[in-house]
C-alpha cells in the first residue's frame, strides 16, 4: 500500500457504511479550513474534446499528483497534499480555455493528455485562498456530449460511471479521479509501478445496469475487493447527487 495515499486506504470501508446522510454531515468542519484539489479541464470553443479522453485524462492527473515525487515525506507537494488527504477528498473541476488554460499550466500541478483531451490537476490547497488564475474559471457549463468509445484497451484499470445517474463532465472527472485515488490506495507496489509506467492511464465506460449491480461492492467492500477487485466511490452529495450514491465503480486488471 502506498504511504501517501495509506489513509485513504483504511478510511474506505468505513465511508461505504456511512448511513446516506451521514456522508455530507460538515459538522465538524471549519469553513475556512476547507481544502479541495482543483481540477481543470480544457475546453476549447472551437475544438472541444472528447467526454471520454477528457474524463480518462482527469482521472490519470489527480492520481499523479498525489504519487508524485514531489508528494512524498520532505517534497515540495507533501504537506499540503497529506492535509487534504487528511479530510474529505474535495475536488472542484473548472473548465478552461485559451489563454485561461494557458495561465493555470504556470500552478502546481500535472496535466495530462489523451487523445487529444487534456486536463490538469492541481495541488490541493485551502478554498479560501484559491489562485485568482483557477477562481475566474467557470464551475458550471462543462458539459460535453455523450460519446461512444469502443472496447476498453486491456492491461488498465477500468473505471465504471454509474449508468442510472446523470453527471455532468465536471461532476464526473471528479469522481473518476476519487476512484483512481482509491484504488491506488489499496494496490502493492508492482501494481503501482507497472501503473505509473503507463502513465495512470485508465479506461471509462458506462456498464449496463445489471453489469453495475453485479459489481457493485458496497454491501461487502472487502468481499468486492477481494472477488473482482473492484472499489466504488461514494459521493457526500454536495453538488448533483444525493448523498451516499455510489458514483463510480473502479476495477483492477487481473
Amino acid at each position: 500500500m502506498n504511504h501517501v495515499l495509506e489513509r485513504l486506504g483504511s478510511r474506505y470501508a468505513y465511508w461505504l457504511g456511512l448511513p446516506a446522510e451521514a456522508t455530507s454531515d460538515t459538522s465538524d468542519e471549519e469553513p475556512d479550513q476547507v481544502r479541495a484539489m482543483p481540477v481543470i479541464l480544457r475546453i476549447e470553443r472551437a475544438e472541444p474534446p472528447g467526454r471520454t479522453p477528457l474524463l480518462e485524462a482527469a482521472a490519470a492527473a489527480a492520481l499523479a499528483v498525489c504519487l508524485d515525487e514531489r508528494a512524498e515525506p520532505g517534497g515540495e507537494w507533501a504537506e499540503p497534499v497529506q492535509a487534504w488527504l487528511d479530510n474529505r477528498i474535495r475536488k472542484v473541476a473548472r473548465r478552461a480555455r485559451g489563454t485561461h488554460w494557458q495561465a493555470v499550466q504556470a500552478l502546481p500541478g500535472i496535466t495530462v493528455e489523451v487523445d487529444g483531451a487534456e486536463a490538469r490537476a492541481l495541488v490541493p490547497g485551502l478554498v479560501v485562498e484559491t489562485p485568482k488564475e483557477v477562481s475566474r474559471l467557470q464551475i458550471s457549463g462543462s458539459e460535453l456530449p455523450p460519446d461512444t468509445p469502443g472496447p476498453a484497451p486491456s492491461g488498465v484499470p477500468l473505471l465504471l460511471l454509474n449508468p442510472e445517474v446523470s453527471m455532468t463532465v465536471g461532476k464526473a472527472s471528479a469522481q473518476v479521479g476519487h476512484a483512481t485515488m482509491i484504488l491506488a490506495s489499496l494496490l502493492d507496489d508492482a501494481e503501482l509501478g507497472a501503473w505509473a509506467a503507463r502513465g495512470y492511464r485508465v479506461a471509462v465506460r458506462t456498464p449496463s445496469p445489471a453489469r453495475w449491480k453485479e459489481l457493485c461492492p458496497v454491501d461487502d467492500p472487502a468481499a468486492g475487493w477481494r472477488e473482482n477487485r473492484v472499489v466504488a466511490v461514494r459521493d457526500a452529495g454536495f453538488t448533483e447527487v444525493d448523498p451516499g450514491t455510489i458514483t463510480v465503480l473502479a476495477q483492477q486488471p487481473a
